[in-house]
């Protein structure tokens, strides 16, 4: 307890109870499991069954019912709440949600409907402001969102079962209409179907998942959702970042609000826990999906000039989207290179792709890197080291604009943040993917 930085007391508050959602509240995206599997002893044979009311009681133990907290000059002012509205036609209700924002777009905005409840999350800056209602009536399964980007409005459109006047929405449902840190809000998932896997590497797959006709969900760039499966009995929840079905498919932005495929690449692990299990899966079974998660903003390619992505193994999958984007919908861009680190050439995820896109486009640049090659092998070899970086790593322009995108295993993207700055690469000019 003495090592914990936040202190015996805040550790205290998870004593005797289950302590995800306190430490899902304080820092969700540390790499917990890595941290415990040098701590497991075994695994509990029997699995007691979960009272219904032990959601509640846990946040009690948790000590994690409201409290003052205290107030921390520093903290950014939450943006202005939103509000909303409603009306009908014989045929349809629109519900139209004035965010009071000029960045929002169709990425900004979640919306499921399940089990007679519908809800409407939308993401402001680090906000989430949630329209959360039990419905009156029934409506069909699927509805349209539409954006007015310079106004900040947003209007989903449901059409009714019945042509009947409705006298009220419905009946307000947990955290309805209210703007609360994106941090205190629980992962919601919905479940998807498996459309297809195929095989891209000897280890690696990947999945095509299918959303249900009554979501609305777009993955930002640079995000990730958490995949979760029931395994003899548990949920396991893994987080793992969606990737276009291809490198060298036409790429527009926005992408069209009918997407309903989210792509993954994943390696399987044989004595791994959840990826044999998701391996498994037969083509029509369901995966639940949570909204995204991420902590990537598309204006930090603003006026960019450089763009340096450094990978190892499967931490190419959030490189797959900024590729593609940053080739497709950055004017000022000169550069863009990408040095992939693997065990062996059989490792590579889509090398042929990468190459052809090198081929396509002058501004890309690849390079492989194999820590354990074959003698045959012509190209660099090692692991990321301030030798590799410094030459990898050269301006355009003296003073271009320049950002260093990095994700791998946890040691990987450790060591290149030390060696990034002692490149003298500033905190603004790196952004590592940590889930």
């Amino acid at each position: 307890m003495e090592y914990h930085p936040g202190g015996e007391d805040e550790l205290m508050r998870a004593a005797g109870s289950d302590g995800t959602d306190l430490f899902d509240q304080v820092h969700r995206w540390v790499n917990y499991e890595s941290m415990l599997k040098e701590c497991l002893v075994g695994r509990m044979a029997v699995k007691s069954a979960v009272p219904k009311d032990y959601h509640e009681e846990k946040k009690v133990l948790n000590g994690m019912l409201p409290k003052s907290q205290p107030t921390n000059p520093l903290a950014k002012e939450s943006p202005v709440s939103p509000s909303y509205d409603w009306f009908q036609t014989d045929s349809l209700v629109t519900i139209v949600i004035y965010t009071k924002q000029k960045d929002i777009n169709l990425d900004s905005v979640i919306v499921d409907y399940q089990d007679d409840s519908f809800r409407a999350e939308t993401i402001i800056k680090d906000y989430s402001y949630l329209i959360y209602i039990g419905l009156s009536h029934e409506i069909q399964e699927d509805f349209s969102v539409q954006v007015v980007e310079n106004v900040g409005k947003i209007e989903i459109v449901l059409k009714k079962t019945e042509n009947t006047s409705w006298t009220c929405l419905g009946h307000p449902l947990e955290n309805h209409n209210l703007l609360i840190p994106k941090k205190d809000t629980g992962l919601y998932y919905r479940k998807c179907q498996l459309i297809s896997k195929e095989d891209v590497t000897h280890d690696t797959k990947l999945f095509c998942l299918m959303l249900p006709p009554s979501t609305h969900l777009q993955v930002p760039i640079g995000q990730h959702v958490y995949l979760k499966l029931t395994i003899t009995g548990t949920e396991i929840v893994k987080p793992y970042t969606p990737v276009s079905n291809s490198l060298l498919s036409e790429f527009k932005e926005p992408v069209l609000p009918n997407n309903k495929y989210i792509y993954f690449l994943i390696k399987i692990y044989p004595a791994g826990l959840f990826t044999p299990e998701l391996d498994h899966l037969q083509i029509g079974d369901f995966v639940s999906v949570s909204s995204p998660e991420g902590n990537f903003k598309i204006s930090q390619f603003q006026e960019l000039e450089d763009l340096f992505l450094l990978a190892a193994g499967t931490g190419f999958t959030p490189m797959v989207k900024i590729l593609n984007y940053a080739l497709t919908n950055i004017p000022t861009l000169r550069k863009v290179k990408l040095m992939f680190f693997n065990k062996t050439e059989d490792d590579i995820i889509w090398r042929s792709q990468l190459e052809k896109l090198a081929f396509k486009d002058k501004r890309f640049d690849i390079e492989f890197v194999l820590s354990a090659p074959t003698s045959e092998w012509n190209g660099k070899q090692g692991h990321i080291s301030p030798a590799l970086l410094s030459e990898f790593l050269k301006r355009s322009l003296d003073k271009s604009k320049v950002l260093i995108c990095i994700c791998g295993p946890m040691p990987f993207t450790e060591q290149g943040i030390r060696l990034l700055h002692d490149l003298n690469f500033s905190k603004d000019e790196i952004h590592s993917f940590t889930t």
